[in-house]
């Protein structure tokens, strides 16, 4: 919410620019330049959303995901 009023203050409309957008404009573009998609969703907490592989594979992949941000 403090990150939501700090872009209304900056000039930006609810429903133009949210902090969810920022996540959304991050997959995007490690996307685009080729990072894996494992990485980019566990660096977005999300879940797995096959099952079968949830079950399986816990790996956090830290020390590729510190690269990937720091590129």
């Amino acid at each position: 919410m403090a990150l939501d009023a700090a872009l209304r203050r900056m000039g930006y409309e609810q429903g133009e620019m949210c902090t969810h957008s920022f996540r959304a404009t991050a997959s995007t573009l490690l996307n685009e330049l080729g990072w894996n998609s494992d990485l980019i969703e566990r660096q977005l907490a999300h879940a797995e959303r096959n099952s079968i592989r949830a079950a399986y594979n816990r790996a956090e992949y830290l020390s590729e995901r510190r690269e990937m941000m720091q590129a």
